[in-house]
């Protein structure tokens, strides 16, 4: 039976992987995207959102939605003194506030299902002490703070987790990782060896969604090679 998603932030990066793996998957999927234009094809359909000033076109959605994942983010690194108030404002608003106002508007479609799952995006960062990590390690921990205390209040219609990935090899971390060496660099201080890719992620994204999760919530899932726990 086909199932109806909704990716916020759905035109690149991981938000890109699994809108595809969705519908290889056969799903309906509901995408937005903020500046990188996709058109609509086959069993997506894309709608423009900037979720820090758009409300979400409800009339685009099927009346009720099986899943949600809340792609947007950031990765600001600096020394904590040069951040401004503004810094983290609007990290935060992005992050958390984004992702509150699209729960919100989607929660009575996500509870008609009455099997459905919300994926959340934090960093490995929230739970080490990482260098000039101050910024996102503030709004993603606010997310793992959402996600736990969402999973209590919306079980057991609706089951809520996050994934923790460490660097990924995704758009947003270009300037981390644009050239061998960075690349090389960063690969070597990982178990497996290897940097993670949108598609590492995206498929962990879709295992969450899925009924293979059905006794999951409320948790922080790392994918990250093992960065954070083995030494």
């Amino acid at each position: 039976m086909n199932k109806s998603y909704v990716v916020i932030g759905g035109s690149s990066g991981i938000g890109r992987e699994l809108v595809q793996l969705l519908e290889k998957e056969g799903n309906n999927v509901f995408a937005t995207y903020h500046e990188n234009v996709i058109n609509s094809q086959g069993n997506v359909q894309y709608q423009k959102l900037d979720v820090l000033s758009d409300t979400l076109n409800l009339e685009l959605l099927p009346e009720q939605i099986d899943g949600l994942v809340y792609c947007p983010g950031s990765i600001n690194l600096k020394p904590f003194k040069r951040f401004s108030d503004d810094d983290f404002i609007n990290d935060f608003k992005l992050q958390v506030v984004g992702a509150t106002r699209v729960i919100k508007s989607l929660l009575p479609k996500l509870t008609k299902a009455g099997n459905s799952s919300i994926v959340l995006f934090s960093t490995i960062a929230v739970q080490n002490g990482f260098n000039f990590h101050s910024q996102v390690a503030a709004s993603k921990g606010a997310i793992e703070g959402l996600t736990r205390s969402l999973s209590a209040e919306f079980a057991p219609k609706i089951r809520v987790n996050a994934i923790a990935p460490s660097l990924t090899d995704t758009p947003l971390a270009d300037k981390f990782l644009n050239t061998p060496q960075k690349m090389e660099a960063q690969a070597e201080k990982n178990p497996l060896k290897k940097v993670g890719t949108a598609r590492d992620i995206a498929e962990a994204a879709t295992y969450l969604l899925s009924n293979k999760s059905s006794w999951i919530t409320g948790q922080i899932l790392h994918v990250d090679g093992g960065y954070s726990t083995i030494k």
